[in-house]
């Protein structure tokens, strides 16, 4: 299963990303939630747990929220 790091998501903020985390704690919190999810889901996709498809898809919403905010502060 293919894994969604932000650093693969977004290779053109790479530099962005790593000042973002050290100096915005807002960032850095909305960071590391999207890790978190992302690994979450990524168990779930590979098989090592199981949850229901409701659970499921209501992380992946979570993830596509919270990418979607990191881009806003990616571009601003």
């Amino acid at each position: 299963m293919e894994r969604h790091n932000l650093l693969n998501e977004f290779p053109e903020f790479t530099t962005k990303i790593h000042d973002l985390k050290t100096t915005d704690n807002h960032f850095r919190k909305l960071f590391d939630e999207y890790h978190e999810v992302e690994h979450e889901i990524h168990k779930y996709n590979s098989g090592a747990e199981v949850t229901t498809d409701e659970h499921l898809h209501e992380l992946k919403a979570k993830l596509l929220f919270l990418k979607d905010e990191i881009f806003i502060m990616l571009k601003n």
